[in-house]
């Protein structure tokens, strides 16, 4: 009828599920927010996963992200601000609930996983990535665990895995600064395994798809096998930074205290450049959240992954109800004054909780 308003378009489900051949494509599908997770892709995600595992036809299931900017931006804090704020932790507490199983489902998925990580992944959607069996990175790739900077730690098991993961010291060092990791360094710091150019990812595809289709049972040799696709695309010269490693396992492997941490820093006199850098970003987060941070890497390391997520849910029940958590979200995504007024403001009042 002529001026009447056409119906509406269905909205796209925040995850698409396809088949090619044995192949299982998962996508996150919520472009306009960097697909955040929000609590319903949670459970579509789990439910994808759960009927993948149970479908002998699938050999090889792939994670990636819609849209051109990143993978996943992490969890979607705007709906966690506004349920916290209205006094939902019980509903709060669920989404880590369901965020944590989500993560640990794909850890100890019997199929291989493949994340494509082209683009942004930060928080939550590192987490995702870093529970698959193979991460292609691309140059486009930005990997980080800023939390801290919001009033909150890096969850989804990280103060577990990094371990696993990292060179020395890296752990803290990531964990505390939320430092950027972009392209090749995500190889060379062991958050992806394999570097592809972002040109080369539709041959990725095809060829995954051909390869789904001769996968046996067998998980250890399928990851192999998927892994050797990979390897014939990746760049295989990834630069490595000997001096500034050995720094950063000087500065940060190992210690208990953030005032370790701190004390050591003062020493530079001759890396005063990066050591600015680390005071610098050490002075946006929370310095509730940066002495819980280091306090969850030392109770988890070398932990079993089941341990490290159920402390980590704990944690993340006392740092909701903190004040420096809905602070954070404010001055960094509401707000974007960049000016959290973080309670405590300084390390030197944080008491006990900064020590042992």
């Amino acid at each position: 009828m002529v001026g009447k308003t056409p119906p509406a378009e269905p909205a796209e489900p925040p995850v698409l599920v396809q088949r090619r051949g044995r192949l299982a494509s998962l996508v996150l599908n919520r472009p306009r927010v960097l697909n955040a997770l929000n609590l319903e892709t949670i459970r579509l995600l789990r439910g994808a996963l759960e009927d993948a595992r149970a479908d002998a036809g699938v050999r090889l299931l792939v994670l990636s992200g819609a849209g051109e900017r990143g993978f996943c931006a992490g969890g979607d804090l705007k709906e966690l601000f506004q349920a916290v704020q209205r006094g939902g932790l019980p509903w709060a507490d669920e989404y880590f609930r369901e965020e944590f199983a989500l993560d640990l489902l794909i850890h100890q998925y019997p199929k291989p996983v493949v994340a494509l990580a082209d683009g942004i992944t930060l928080g939550g959607g590192l987490g995702l990535a870093a529970a698959a069996d193979l991460v292609a990175a691309t140059e486009r790739t930005r990997m980080a665990m800023p939390e801290t900077t919001i009033g909150f730690f890096p969850d989804v098991g990280a103060t577990g895995w990094l371990f696993q993961r990292c060179p020395l010291g890296y752990p803290e060092y990531l964990a505390l600064t939320g430092y950027e990791v972009r392209g090749g360094d995500c190889v060379r710091l062991g958050l992806a395994t394999h570097l592809l150019a972002f040109s080369r990812l539709p041959e990725l595809w095809t060829n995954l798809t051909g390869i789904s289709q001769r996968l046996g049972p067998d998980k250890d040799e399928a990851v192999r096998q998927v892994g050797a696709c990979l390897d014939a695309l990746a760049e295989k010269n990834i630069p490595s930074l000997p001096e500034f490693d050995a720094w950063v396992a000087a500065h940060f492997a190992g210690k208990r205290r953030l005032e370790e941490i701190v004390a050591s820093l003062r020493q530079c006199r001759l890396e005063t450049t990066w050591c600015r850098e680390v005071f610098e970003r050490l002075a946006q987060g929370s310095p509730t959240a940066q002495a819980l941070t280091l306090k969850l890497l030392r109770a988890n390391e070398g932990r079993p992954l089941p341990e490290v997520f159920q402390r980590e849910a704990l944690v993340a029940h006392f740092m909701i109800q903190h004040p420096d958590y809905l602070e954070g979200i404010r001055a960094r995504l509401l707000d974007k004054d960049h000016r959290p007024r973080w309670q405590p403001g300084r390390l030197e009042d944080l008491g006990q909780l900064a020590g042992e």
